[in-house]
């Protein structure tokens, strides 16, 4: 064996290692001087969704170089124990303060009425209701009961007072099922869907400030009983429906039946002696 070379051979493999070593550290120090030192942050592990509970299934660190940190940034996971998200939120999008807050007044219901609306609920049976399977985000339309001359039934109407109309609860499990105050988030919240509530006796309805006074008035002085049926989510169009009277369920028997109300109903004339 060659003495003498494999020592010139390892000179030469040290000498290269030392300029391999020199060109990294000067290229790492290069890019630190221009992006900053690499740091952790906090980013989206999947898309996240506008008021979903946030928790650590959520996210992930990654590292990331000083100057592509977004302003407001977190560094560690549970720094985000326990809150909401704001705004929708993209897989791998950094999560910063903007985009989250804590449950409390602004994360209720009202949140998610729309500026101009009024959030209004109203009490429901399985029939009035299409069996309790309307849940929050569906459109419905409302129906009710007209008897505006104390009981004559040849006057009585059922009428669709108000077309696609949004639910924006049953019962308290809300559209995005937002979070409250006074809720424990940590193993309430986290597993809150639209399934969590089951059981409800009121549907609360968006509706403008006109519309609620006109619910208000059926139920309150008309006694009328309401009820909601389901529309297609893509289905928006409104129709004019004519209210439904007794003579339109009697068919061919209407003719008679209207002159049978016009010889009950009619004004009885006094005689004179």
């Amino acid at each position: 064996m060659n003495t003498r070379a494999f020592t010139l051979a390892l000179v030469i493999a040290l000498i290269s290692m030392f300029m391999v070593y020199t060109y990294i550290e000067e290229r790492e120090s290069s890019l630190i001087k221009k992006y900053g030192v690499p740091t952790t942050v906090v980013v989206a592990k999947v898309d996240i969704q506008e008021l979903d509970a946030i928790d650590g299934e959520k996210l992930q660190t990654i590292v990331v170089p000083q100057n592509f940190q977004a302003p407001g940034h977190f560094k560690q996971i549970k720094e985000l124990e326990n809150t909401i998200a704001t705004v929708p939120i993209l897989k791998g999008e950094q999560i910063t303060k903007p985009r989250v807050t804590y449950p409390g007044s602004k994360t209720g219901l009202s949140r998610q009425v729309t500026v101009g609306k009024r959030a209004m609920a109203i009490n429901i049976n399985d029939s009035q209701a299409v069996s309790k399977l309307i849940k929050p985000g569906d459109r419905v339309d409302v129906l009710c009961t007209v008897d505006y001359t104390d009981g004559q039934k040849d006057k009585k109407e059922v009428k669709t007072i108000l077309q696609d109309v949004l639910v924006l609860s049953t019962g308290l499990s809300m559209t995005n099922s937002i979070p409250i105050i006074g809720v424990k988030t940590p193993k309430i919240i986290k597993r809150m869907n639209l399934n969590t509530y089951s059981k409800y006796n009121t549907v609360t309805l968006e509706l403008d400030p006109y519309q609620v006074q006109k619910l208000v008035y059926l139920i309150r002085f008309e006694n009328s009983q309401i009820f909601l049926t389901l529309r297609n989510n893509s289905d928006n169009k409104k129709i004019r429906i004519n209210p439904t009277k007794i003579f339109d369920l009697l068919g061919d028997d209407a003719a008679a039946a209207k002159k049978f109300f016009a010889e009950k109903y009619a004004p009885k004339v006094k005689r004179g002696r």
